[in-house]
């Protein structure tokens, strides 16, 4: 007869195993740290003395953590491109030039098919790093320099399944990727350049001037305007606000709905008082080359819906919370 599984015990054995498989990942990545030598700054002047391109390599589970560093590379300013190692023995070796840089990565440091191809990229000029788990092996012994990732144990129970492993190359690759951005002063408007697409680019790469309201758009009353005219241009405005300039447009302030509601708890005479008597003066402003994103950041830290934006004292324009939202900024 067929027993019912105790679900209580099947859920604490796969809420422990989660942890342990953490645990040994955690640990497989800290014990890196110590491995960081002057092989590591060997790899970073290579790739940046490569006046090609760098392949990244691989087979198995180690071919897709080479993709992946592969295009964390190129996203972060350093041209690369992976070419699968079966591939490259069939034809695409020819993609690889002298002035080119191979990173190859396998566990063992034995991948048949890399062997295969590390001798003719050798014959041509090119240089070679090899991310292995093995010192030893034939692939850390050939190449210009050897980035160890290797791992006490895997944290598949049986020891077999590349899990630890794979983590720790990935993890070397990111440290790699990330030394040479610095070196090379890669910067987020480099970074956007590769992004351009989707909330990143935008975020990176749409200023102030590119969806501020401007001209007859923004709400603005000069200095002897009253409440009662003041209200009249912050409901036709749809800003919530208005801004009160001089004759010159320079900025002398700011009213806002959170203004009216502050006067209203003083006066009830919205006609005869001035609107500079209430208006916040000294108000967050920005300029309209700065990035729509520090703008967010500026509502978000002061606790604000709209902010002016000026240049040299002068009223160009204004943003609020729903402009941001329109360009997908925020």
């Amino acid at each position: 007869m067929n027993q019912i599984p105790d679900c209580q015990s099947a859920e604490g054995r796969a809420i422990d195993m989660a942890r342990r498989v953490l645990r040994i990942e955690a640990q497989a990545v800290t014990d890196l740290v110590a491995r960081i030598d002057d092989g590591f700054a060997r790899a970073v002047a290579l790739v940046l003395a490569c006046h090609g391109r760098v392949v990244v390599s691989g087979i198995g589970k180690s071919g897709h953590v080479a993709r992946k560093i592969a295009a964390t590379l190129a996203s972060t300013g350093t041209p690369a491109y992976f070419v699968h190692a079966a591939e490259a023995a069939h034809g695409d070796l020819g993609m690889i030039t002298r002035e080119d840089i191979l990173i190859v990565l396998s566990n063992s440091g034995e991948s048949d098919e890399l062997l295969t191809i590390v001798p003719l990229v050798k014959r041509e000029g090119g240089k070679l790093i090899a991310i292995t788990g093995n010192p030893d092996s034939t692939l850390a012994r050939e190449a210009d320099v050897h980035l160890d990732a290797g791992v006490a144990e895997e944290a598949c129970p049986l020891n077999l399944a590349p899990t630890a492993s794979t983590t720790a190359a990935l993890a070397l690759g990111d440290a790699l990727a990330v030394a040479l951005l610095d070196a090379r002063g890669f910067g987020a408007e480099d970074f956007a350049r590769s992004h351009p697409g989707g909330a990143l680019g935008r975020r990176l790469l749409t200023h102030v001037r590119d969806i501020m309201r401007a001209g007859e758009a923004v709400p603005k009353v000069s200095e002897g305007a009253t409440l009662a005219e003041a209200l009249l241009v912050v409901s036709r405005g749809g800003m919530g606000m208005t801004a009160v300039v001089d004759a010159g447009n320079r900025v002398l302030g700011i009213f806002t709905d959170g203004d009216l509601r502050r006067t209203l708890e003083k006066t009830e005479n919205l006609k005869g008082t001035p609107v500079t008597q209430v208006m916040t003066r000294n108000p967050r402003s920005i300029g309209p080359e700065r990035l729509a994103a520090e703008a967010a950041q500026m509502m978000e830290e002061h606790k604000i819906s709209q902010v002016l934006v000026v240049e040299a004292g002068t009223l160009v324009g204004a943003l609020n919370t729903h402009d941001l939202f329109r360009a997908k900024v925020i």
